[in-house]
């Protein structure tokens, strides 16, 4: 379909004929492919095009936000005019007001070699069973259920403002997924590894993905089989990057939120503990942890999932050092909430495609690297516990009481990393209780692919969760 950015610039133009304090346009043609096999057969196949136009409108306090799919002048001008009657329709108490930023005109493109659409799908669909052959051959009956989902998303934007902003973008995301059970002595275990990144097909050819794919499994396999119960009590407790950024996306990422903090998201995806912090104390003087803990939410990241360079209401992205050596250092904002907190938009709006409204978001949220070597933080561990992957977790809806179960757990005994798996155990901790007990942070970095949830309608989003391998000191373990 043509990219005709006329209709976006046509869109800004019709509505600020109608005196409006402020309009955006944000025209967006994606494409999303995904395939899935199970066990060795295609379970499904499908390309999904979108195509259409967001317009938001700032008018005497109120927003307005309204879409379209019919890419012409008079579908456009009902847009407009609904946005507007909205926006005017609302008397609000608090009126919302948008940060003052700067105008940018400009372009961007995450890097990419092969488009998706220029590889044919018999040689796609024969990389996913290729991947499931390599599984049966090695692994046979131990791993009777194998499930793999292969998506490849892309899109181009075009978003254009009356504040004089202009952005033109290209991005692409490959993604794949395995989800397998294995079968051991005491029952089964399941574990879903993602990998994703941005760039085109060539993203398939990197030669690590399919040994990453066979040792997830292989570990899988001898967590069912080896993995023992143990009552282990007050120990020093090491998570992975995977673990580690599961963490930080949800007890760090998601309280961050300045839209959270100040009720938007309560009655869909929860508040925020923050709330109370804001009360008692200012930005930079709140201590949330050890000096040890710097966690970053970075979109700018090369590669990453959750890349972009600007964000939906044309910011410039950076990242935000969320924690900052153990100090609240920085909230996600977006230009209403920065607006709010009187602080300039740090980049943080983001929406899943043209009929959504740009909202406050992560983008790939991380434990900054530290100093450390992995055998260096395990070294001096009397007994402790090495937890390399989870399988489970939860918390509550303020972002403070959460929980994480291990998967693939492996007892430390006088400085050594042993054979000894742990069946389950339970990392169950606040979010002081997690940043005060970290005292090292290796410098090794690694990020899984994941899918960050919010909105109502959903909006799921890409994103990478991960940083440095984590050293907790004297954690009281709890499972079977």
């Amino acid at each position: 379909m043509t990219f005709d950015i006329d209709l976006a610039e046509y869109a800004v133009e019709y509505g600020k004929s109608h005196n409006v304090d402020y309009i955006e346009a944000r025209l967006v043609i994606a494409r999303e492919e995904s395939y899935s096999t199970r066990n060795g057969e295609i379970l499904g196949a499908g390309i999904t095009p979108t195509s259409g136009i967001g317009i938001r409108v700032l008018n005497k306090g109120s927003v307005g936000f309204t879409s379209t799919a019919k890419l012409n002048r008079n579908s456009i001008e009902d847009a407009v005019k609904n946005a507007v009657k909205y926006a005017n329709a609302n008397n609000r108490k608090n009126p919302i007001k948008f940060s003052e930023e700067k105008a940018i005109q400009t372009k961007w493109s995450s890097p990419f070699k092969i488009r998706f659409e220029d590889v044919a799908i018999e040689e796609k669909q024969k990389f996913l069973m290729g991947i499931d052959a390599e599984l049966e051959k090695e692994f046979g009956k131990d791993l009777p259920n194998r499930i793999i989902l292969l998506n490849l998303n892309s899109e181009q934007k075009y978003i254009v403002n009356s504040d004089g902003s202009s952005i033109e973008s290209e991005l692409y995301i490959p993604t794949i997924h395995t989800f397998n059970t294995a079968i051991g002595k005491s029952g089964t275990e399941q574990r879903m590894l993602g990998r994703g990144g941005t760039a085109g097909w060539e993203w398939f050819s990197n030669n690590t993905l399919l040994d990453e794919i066979m040792a997830d499994n292989r570990s899988l396999i001898k967590t069912a089989k080896n993995a023992v119960e143990m009552n282990l009590g007050k120990i020093d407790v090491v998570v992975s990057s995977e673990v580690a950024g599961i963490m930080a996306h949800e007890n760090v990422g998601h309280p961050s939120e300045s839209d959270r903090i100040l009720g938007r998201e309560g009655a869909q995806a929860g508040e925020s503990f923050y709330l109370d912090l804001l009360k008692e104390g200012e930005i930079g003087n709140i201590k949330m942890g050890n000096p040890e803990v710097t966690i970053v939410d970075d979109p700018s990241l090369p590669g990453s999932s959750g890349f972009y360079l600007y964000d939906d209401e044309c910011v410039k992205a950076r990242p935000r050092e969320l924690i900052k050596n153990g100090m609240l250092n920085e909230l996600l904002l977006n230009r209403e909430f920065a607006e709010r907190y009187d602080l300039e938009s740090n980049g943080s709006a983001r929406a899943i495609t043209y009929d959504r409204e740009p909202i406050v978001r992560m983008a790939n949220t991380y434990f900054k690297p530290g100093s450390f070597t992995l055998d260096e933080m395990v070294e001096d561990i009397k007994e402790g516990m090495y937890m390399k992957s989870f399988t489970e977790w939860n918390i509550d809806d303020r972002r403070f009481q959460s929980k994480y179960v291990g998967l693939e757990c492996y007892l430390i005994k006088d400085g050594q990393i042993t054979d000894q798996m742990i069946k389950r155990p339970v990392l169950e901790l606040t979010t002081f209780g997690i940043l005060g007990s970290v005292d090292a942070v290796s410098k090794e970095f690694d990020a899984p692919h994941g899918i960050c949830g919010k909105c109502d309608p959903m909006q799921g989003v890409p994103v990478w969760m991960g940083g440095g391998e984590v050293r907790m000191r004297n954690i009281t373990l709890g499972g079977n």
